[in-house]
């Protein structure tokens, strides 16, 4: 009898104990227009990507709840010469798999985001060499002092060197030319959460790291990321409670949404800017009527698609009034935005007529533009409104919308004539778009999605400059110096930047950060 009331008394035990784990978990259903297109962190630098691998990943120095500089896998970092920083990396920090984290990794991952097949090489471009003092502590030179280091390599991930060698993941591949690799559909960071399992297109689970080095705020116990396309069904999802958080909220439901009581709703700006591109470099477009040269080397041209496009009803009719417009590359909030200089040129469809024919195209010209259907907040309408003001002006826009995963790989590889693109400061400095996006395509990442080779001279020597000067006073001149040139030579045709909007159940809490990334860590479910 005495045997059997213990049998009993150990099973409501276990019972209990069962109930009592059963009763804290926590799953979290997050949703967003598209997928990430790979594990490999060093695979896509695109902002979806880079918020669900940070969940995983982790860089040296990152960023708090108000975008401040803060220490991660680094614990502290100083200039100890112009050309030299000096990081204390994290004691007994170790990846998913148990392998400690040390300075070989540092090294490893610097060696693959620079590698020919890395998306991330504008991150690492400044460095010349990573010196290992010892497991704990390194030397990053860069080429020319660089004072602005730690800003800029909040989205340089690393990864473990035995992991990526055991694996033959030595350098990331391109899923989206449909190659694949361990580091595509599997992933072994030192975040505060685990890869549990990856269907590409369909869900991502993830769960948190129980040898993650701190504590973190988050109470869930399972993460599921699914991919929603269809903006409709995206919200349906979330007011069936099919889902916990969704984003972006489309611009015609945010009513619907900040109404639901058991709903609620999260907008602020957004770092962001969205600007159209032109191919500035082949003698020949690929895609236009005109045969034997190139309208967009004519900056009459340029500056005719500008002031043909009437960004102010844009903002207010297609994106609903949630974007910003503006005719500099960088937001507000931006170290180097020149308030001064955000004055767009007028829209004016009888003078981009007559800049047209001074051109020597007074019956216009065909020309194909490139867009994506689920990257930005509607990003395809924008590009359809864009088309139906050109054709004001006799430009007839043959329009190719496609999803991302078709439409990056088309255009980072060039092959436009004319096309969307978002740009989100990774440092929240001017110098990244300008490293990036204007100055000419070069070694090392420079002008990586500058992608219809706009070339300044003036910019390009101007940019190494803005890195490596310690006078505040001289390097804001000189970005406004770069802005000025780019503006008045009209290399590319900014547009707006958008707002952000997430919709989520009444019981979630989190971080809206303005460069659109959304932390795990932060999340809780009550």
């Amino acid at each position: 009898m005495r045997r059997m009331l213990r049998a009993l008394l150990a099973a409501a035990i276990v019972a209990a104990a069962f109930g009592a784990t059963a009763a804290l978990a926590v799953t979290f259903r997050f949703a967003d227009q598209g997928d990430a297109l790979s594990m490999d962190p060093h695979a896509l630098n695109e902002s979806l990507q880079l918020s669900v691998m940070g969940n995983v990943y982790e860089p040296l120095v990152g960023r708090g709840k108000k975008l401040e500089l803060v220490p991660i896998l680094a614990t502290s970092w100083k200039q100890t010469a112009p050309t030299v920083w000096r990081f204390v990396l994290r004691k007994d920090v170790k990846f998913h798999d148990g392998t400690p984290f040390t300075a070989d990794d540092v090294i490893f991952n610097y060696e693959r985001a620079k590698s020919e097949s890395s998306d991330m090489k504008t991150y690492v471009a400044p460095i010349k060499e990573i010196k290992k003092i010892d497991d704990l502590t390194i030397d990053v030179v860069t080429s020319e002092p660089f004072p602005i280091l730690p800003d800029t390599i909040g989205f340089w991930y690393m990864m473990s060197k035995s992991w990526c060698e055991k694996n033959n993941a030595k350098e990331p591949v391109d899923v989206r030319k449909g190659k694949e690799n361990a580091a595509t559909l599997k992933a072994n960071g030192t975040g505060p959460f685990m890869l549990k399992s990856r269907e590409p297109g369909i869900r991502t689970i993830f769960v948190p790291n129980p040898r993650y080095w701190t504590k973190v705020e988050s109470n869930i116990t399972e993460a599921v990321f699914t991919p929603i396309g269809n903006a409709a069904t995206r919200v349906a999802a979330l007011v069936s409670g099919d889902i916990d958080m969704m984003e972006p909220v489309p611009l015609q439901d945010i009513e619907k949404v900040s109404a639901n009581a058991s709903l609620k709703l999260l907008q602020g700006p957004e770092l962001r800017t969205i600007f159209l591109g032109m191919d500035q470099s082949r003698d020949e477009l690929l895609y236009s009527s005109v045969k034997g040269k190139n309208p967009f080397k004519d900056k009459r041209v340029r500056q005719a698609f500008y002031q043909a496009i009437d960004e102010n009803a844009i903002a207010k009719t297609v994106m609903r009034g949630a974007a910003t417009p503006t005719a500099l590359m960088v937001a507000p909030g931006i170290n180097g935005f020149v308030k001064e200089q955000n004055t767009r040129l007028p829209y004016d469809t009888a003078t981009a007529k007559k800049l047209l024919a001074d051109a020597g195209y007074p019956n216009g010209f065909e020309v194909g533009m490139n867009c994506p259907n689920d990257r930005y907040v509607n990003d395809a309408q924008i590009c359809q409104a864009v088309a139906a003001m050109l054709a004001r002006i006799d430009v007839k826009v043959n329009l190719m919308v496609e999803t991302k995963a078709t439409y990056f790989p088309k255009i980072l590889s060039r092959e436009t004539s004319f096309y969307l693109l978002g740009w989100t400061p990774a440092s929240y400095d001017a110098h990244n778009p300008i490293f990036a996006l204007l100055m000419s395509p070069g070694p090392s990442g420079r002008g990586q999605f500058n992608l219809g080779s706009y070339a300044n001279k003036r910019i390009d020597e101007l940019g190494p400059q803005i890195a490596s000067e310690l006078d505040q006073k001289k390097r804001d001149a000189m970005i406004a110096e770069v802005f000025k040139i780019h503006s008045d030579e009209v290399g590319h045709l900014p547009l707006h930047q958008q707002a952000l909007a997430w919709g989520m159940k009444k019981n979630v809490d989190l971080v809206q950060l303005a460069d659109n990334i959304n932390l795990l860590k932060w999340v809780v479910v009550k």
